[in-house]
């Protein structure tokens, strides 16, 4: 979902669907309804999530990490993913989230280069 600039115009083409509202009509939020699987479908269409997360996305960069190389944003992204995911507005408190953390790490090891002997 974005707003009404020409360059989000062929995201259609490039995911399973696109919509968007038109800012420049003071169009916020628009309310869509479809058939999907059988059923109707209330669609909410508005950019606030995306703008939500891209903030407290650049927050984060500005503040406390300062700078990304390109090559590792994946994992930037992935740990603000979780954050906004598990956020205290979706129910999830400072522990609840700590824990969720600790078991994706399980298992796993974070090297940048291979340890001797070791398969890349």
């Amino acid at each position: 979902m974005t707003d009404e600039a020409s360059w989000y115009r062929s995201l259609g083409d490039t995911f399973v669907g696109h919509e968007a509202v038109n800012h420049t009509a003071k169009q916020y939020v628009r309310r869509d309804f479809s058939w999907h699987t059988g059923k109707l479908q209330h669609l909410k269409i508005t950019t606030n999530t995306v703008e939500g997360y891209f903030s407290i996305f650049k927050r984060g960069m500005k503040g406390i990490y300062q700078h990304c190389s390109e090559k590792h944003l994946h994992r930037y992204l992935a740990e603000f993913d979780f954050r906004y995911n598990h956020r205290v507005a979706l129910g999830y408190s400072d522990g609840e989230r700590a824990v969720l953390a600790m078991k994706g790490i399980e298992g796993k090891r974070l090297t940048y280069r291979p340890v001797s002997g070791q398969v890349s």
